[in-house]
């Protein structure tokens, strides 16, 4: 049967899971009956390379050639016996197959060791937080990065198990070096690629291969994959569309591009990708495409016929993982980061709470462009439903929410709904730090499986912040950072330096808050990223305005989005690199809080600013909670029991009751007056009759006072009311 379009990830994304740009566009698709088949590249060469044969057709190769090894290599080639027979275990162990062999792999002398195992005693401190399994992965991990060092000096310099020929994507702001590339004969990883593209075209017979580029590398395989398909089916169309050409290629001019790709769409997939599909059939005429780039009269041009309209959310469907064997992703452990972890680590079903950004104010982010300016939320139940049917569709419980910020609110309902469907899941996504996150939405995101969230702190200096226009403080993200991990929810900071007339003193007073956050144990991972400026970005389109000169002023006619820059300060922001990334990586693991900062550095610092107990005072000087008649209530608890008895003093008696509550591991006795303890039961039981599970803080307020004749204030305030909000009576 013929299909329409093939879906396919080239090499290389992530081992662990697949990324959900084709997943999410065919189950467009399948909205429209429109016959398609999805296909990650990536993983199906990785595991053709790191298998039996595949090792020992690698060392045959080597031993048929006249390269002269270096020190490492010779040792791996020398042990070549020892790794054709350990492959294929170890990747069924980090497939999740055979966890047994933890055992072989940490103890005996089963695994062959190279270079990458001489940072393990180094690392012996970390494996005392580490699980039996987690060391054993590391270990493998270990072992399958020694082979990928063998391959890069021997057969390949550009492989890398999560990106490809990388170089040749960033900044290509000329197509001459890749297209060279590309004219030279394919490498060794090539040809086990295109073999594979092979057999999938010739079981699927497309009319159109469609190459989801989400990185720059991706890139260069995707060009060597269409290559190969305009020399061998000139009769197929082939499009490209993903985060690359969306930032990258938005005004691609050079038609050698074109020798490679019919067509490449830009931004949302669903609409541009229907056109081309009808005009590939001869349905429609050019003028109708979406978002499309082609070549006319050997000129590049783009169309956007705009009466074509995009999809709303609600109407592109849940994402499908068919045709894709989830059982073949392998789960690796390469740092000791327990954010990275969660990157390489297990299988995640990947979905959207809301497209775009709810915030799109941050002058370093591209949101000029419409993936993140369009903002559009998608209902909680409507979410909730996906996660039902990709439960069932996958047999995996786990999800990614792939949001650039995924909004508070939305995050509460989703919450509710979850919770209210009494469904087992663990989730993670991005947010920002902001003040909406309360401890009591920590608690409800946390109940209903929030294992761990990722925001920008980005840098903790306030003038910064404004500077940025992230709408945060860094008083305001401790506090946030405390509430989610007093919750038990994992954090996550992106970290940045270098950002436009950032002085030295402020990197060194941001890193000083970061290791006071670290300190007291509200972050638990960061990462540190340099300030890249881009075109689509307000600080790239107004260099000026930010003190800044843009070196990058011609347009090149491949990709643009990195721009070359310098401060008019004459700053250097480099040097601060690697201070600060070996700094954090021992903070993380609550190590040299007591180091003076100029440790970290090999050049003369400024002392810090900031007071040593700055972030310890932040968190003690907060206020009571104050809250609005509109929010909403939920009970997490299980159905309180009430026991009355009477209680004397000076000479009168009192009616009271016992609220008793069970919770997994714990019991809650509360004393209080027979009023209250019968107005509480009953209010947990309209909770459960509401069609929600929720009611509003008035209408508890109210059912309160009418029940007992007091005011409801006093009493959520008290002792008692505290004990059952840290119980589980959420106001959010």
């Amino acid at each position: 049967m013929e299909t329409q379009i093939l879906l396919v990830t080239p090499p290389f994304t992530q081992l662990n899971t697949p990324y959900p740009g084709t997943v999410y566009l065919k189950g467009f698709l399948n909205t429209k009956n429109i016959s398609s088949y999805q296909s990650d590249l990536g993983i199906e060469v990785i595991l053709k390379l790191f298998s039996k044969q595949g090792l020992i057709d690698l060392f045959n190769f080597i031993d048929r050639s006249d390269l002269v090894l270096g020190e490492n290599s010779q040792r791996i080639f020398a042990l070549k016996d020892d790794y054709i027979h350990t492959v294929d275990s170890v990747i069924s162990f980090l497939q999740g197959k055979n966890p047994t062999l933890a055992n072989a792999i940490v103890h005996d002398d089963f695994l062959p060791q190279a270079s990458r195992f001489s940072q393990l005693n180094e690392l012996d401190w970390a494996f005392g937080s580490m699980g039996f399994q987690d060391k054993a992965k590391h270990f493998a991990t270990l072992y399958l990065e020694d082979l990928s060092d063998f391959i890069i000096e021997t057969v390949d310099e550009n492989f890398g198990f999560s990106r490809y020929a990388e170089r040749l994507g960033r900044s290509a702001n000329s197509f001459d070096e890749l297209y060279q590339k590309l004219n030279e004969d394919p490498t060794y990883i090539d040809q086990i690629t295109l073999k594979l593209l092979k057999d999938l075209i010739q079981k699927t017979n497309p009319k159109i291969v469609g190459f989801s580029v989400p990185f720059p590398g991706n890139l260069y395989s995707t060009f060597r994959c269409a290559q190969y398909i305009k020399q061998n089916y000139p009769q197929i169309k082939i499009v490209m569309g993903g985060g690359f050409p969306n930032t990258e290629l938005r005004s691609v001019s050079d038609v050698r591009v074109f020798q490679f790709f019919d067509f490449i769409n830009l931004d949302d997939g669903e609409a541009p990708t229907e056109q081309l599909i009808r005009y590939v059939n001869g349905e429609i005429s050019a003028s109708e495409l979406k978002r499309t780039f082609l070549l006319k009269n050997n000129e590049v041009v783009y169309i956007n016929n705009p009466l074509i309209k995009d999809y709303k959310q609600s109407q592109v469907g849940c994402p499908d993982y068919s045709n894709i064997n989830l059982n073949q992703y392998i789960s690796v452990i390469e740092v000791v980061n327990p954010m990275h972890r969660l990157w390489s680590d297990g299988r995640w079903n990947k979905l959207t709470m809301a497209h775009g950004c709810y915030w799109g104010k941050c002058t370093f982010c591209d949101i000029s462009l419409d993936y993140i300016k369009i903002y559009e939320p998608i209902a909680a139940k409507e979410i909730v439903d996906r996660m039902e049917q990709l439960i069932a569709t996958t047999g995996n419980s786990g999800f990614h929410f792939v949001d650039e910020a995924a909004p508070p609110a939305l995050m509460r309902e989703v919450a509710i709904e979850i919770i209210k469907r009494k469904l087992t899941v663990s989730w993670w996504t991005n947010i920002r730090f902001e003040k909406n996150f309360t401890l009591d939405l920590c608690r409800l995101l946390k109940a209903s499986g929030c294992i761990a969230v990722s925001g920008g702190l980005e840098v903790a200096s306030d003038r910064l912040l404004k500077l940025i226009d992230k709408g945060v403080t860094v008083e305001q993200v401790a506090r946030v950072n405390r509430n989610f991990t007093e919750a038990g929810i994992m954090v996550h900071a992106y970290l940045m330096y270098g950002f436009p007339t950032q002085t030295a003193q402020e990197t060194i007073d941001s890193l000083e808050m970061v290791r006071q956050m670290f300190e007291v144990g509200i972050m638990q991972s960061g990462f540190w990223h340099q300030f890249a400026m881009t075109a689509h970005s307000p600080v790239g389109l107004e260099p000026e305005a930010f003190d800044v000169i843009n070196l990058s002023k011609e347009i090149g006619t491949f990709a643009n989005n990195d721009l070359v820059h310098k401060e008019k300060s004459g700053a250097v922001h480099d040097k601060f690199s690697f201070g600060l990334k070996k700094s954090l990586f021992n903070y993380m693991h609550g190590l040299c809080f007591d180091f003076e900062l100029q440790e970290w550095f090999d050049f003369k610092i400024p002392r810090t600013k900031i007071p040593h107990d700055y972030i310890v005072s932040v968190l003690e000087s907060e206020g009571f909670p104050t809250f609005k008649s509109t929010q909403k209530v939920v009970w997490l608890g299980t159905k309180p029991v009430l026991e009355h008895f009477t209680k004397h003093k000076k000479g009168r008696t009192f009616e009271k009751a016992r609220i008793n509550v069970h919770s997994k591991n714990d019991l809650l006795q509360i004393d209080v007056d027979k009023e209250v303890g019968e107005w509480f039961v009953q209010f947990c039981n309209d909770l459960k009759i509401s069609p929600k599970g929720t009611l509003s803080f008035q209408q508890m307020k109210t059912s309160f006072e009418a029940q007992t004749n007091e005011d409801f204030e006093p009493f959520i305030f008290s002792k008692q009311g505290e004990q059952l909000r840290d119980f589980g009576l959420l106001i959010v």
